[in-house]
């Protein structure tokens, strides 16, 4: 453990300008995060990549759990030490407003495409403070294992999940929310309009996706198709991406009619009356810029710059996974953000999810 209480060269060159008395008390700083005071990143394990936890700086302190539910119960409770949390946004929106801090990030935001301004307010109303910094953007596509004939009507656009082919070697998205989007897609209606949920067509839809379905594995979905005990798998980018780049026998694709979004997220605790520690903004800008943007792309995670910020990373990648990556305007158009429900929504989209259920 001792190397953890030695400054990073970064922090060193700031504290040095500051002269000797600012550098000993940072040290002591670094010291008191041996002993557990020191500032946390609550995580999930493997969701930021390795190459930019790693360069977190001093004296914030990285600490891992192994689902978002262990994060959200360990960040339940009082906080001792200033603390953010990284979790995506379907997680964040468990956790409630008052627990919150607003954020002061508003340099970093301008430099991000417009399309992150609504995750940055947890999507509430224009006008709502900002309380996440969205870091990273995902797409749910259809990931094909070794079916070219399927690649080559990818025309079909997400109707390709009905293929009788796939009866039974497909795994959907746990998430009903995202299924459902899905079935809105396939018939060609938009899933921000709140009256598509009335198509009398919607129902039969969902019961067919239900029964096409090996599994409902949000999580483990991609071990079937490793497996070979699934021809196809509906999963965010950020989980296809780094397979596509090593396994040959993997290739996606993006329906023209756009797809949910999912986003990646961090978000700082409130704590009553007690000083907090700054945003280690410089970590944050580090994370959209070279050579760490190459390291987060390589793991599927997609910071949402303007698209000439990406383009020339993106000439380093296959051109066939590039549109994965930062899609055609026109296609990123039409892809949509999953907004919060009110109690009225929820009970409607349960019961279309019961009702398809029932009809499978």
């Amino acid at each position: 453990m001792e190397h953890r209480a030695v400054l990073s060269r970064r922090r060193l060159l700031q504290l040095s300008a500051g002269g000797g008395a600012l550098l000993g008390a940072a040290a002591l700083g670094a010291c008191r995060g041996l002993g557990g005071a020191a500032p946390q990143l609550l995580l999930v394990r493997g969701q930021l990549p390795a190459a930019w936890s790693k360069a977190l700086p001093e004296p914030w302190r990285a600490r891992p759990f192994e689902s978002p539910e262990a994060l959200l119960q360990a960040s339940a409770g009082p906080q001792p030490v200033p603390t953010l949390l990284a979790l995506g946004d379907g997680w964040a929106r468990r956790l409630p407003p008052a627990r919150l801090r607003p954020l002061a990030v508003e340099g970093l935001l301008r430099e991000l495409d417009p399309l992150a301004v609504a995750p940055s307010r947890l999507f509430a109303p224009p006008g709502a403070p900002t309380v996440a910094f969205p870091w990273a953007f995902g797409i749910w596509v259809l990931l094909l294992r070794n079916r070219p004939d399927l690649l080559r009507r990818r025309s079909q656009g997400w109707s390709l999940l009905l293929d009788p082919s796939l009866r039974g070697r497909l795994v959907l998205p746990a998430s009903p929310r995202v299924v459902i989007e899905l079935a809105l897609r396939q018939l060609g209606l938009d899933p921000a309009d709140p009256s598509a949920l009335e198509d009398s067509r919607l129902p039969a839809r969902l019961a067919a996706l239900r029964r096409q379905a090996l599994a409902f594995d949000e999580r483990d979905g991609l071990q079937w198709l490793l497996a070979g005990d699934a021809d196809a798998a509906v999963v965010p980018t950020q989980r296809a991406l780094p397979l596509l780049l090593r396994d040959p026998r993997l290739e996606a694709l993006l329906p023209d009619s756009g797809s949910p979004l999912s986003w990646q997220l961090l978000m700082q605790l409130a704590r009553d009356g007690e000083p907090t520690e700054p945003l280690p903004l410089e970590w944050l800008r580090d994370g959209l810029t070279l050579p760490l943007l190459d390291r987060l792309l390589a793991a599927g995670c997609v910071p949402p710059l303007p698209p000439q910020r990406l383009q020339g990373a993106l000439t380093r990648w296959p051109q066939r996974l590039r549109p994965l990556l930062l899609p055609p305007p026109p296609v990123l158009a039409r892809c949509t953000n999953l907004l919060p429900f009110n109690a009225a929504e929820q009970r409607r989209w349960q019961t279309l999810w019961d009702g398809a259920l029932a009809g499978a």
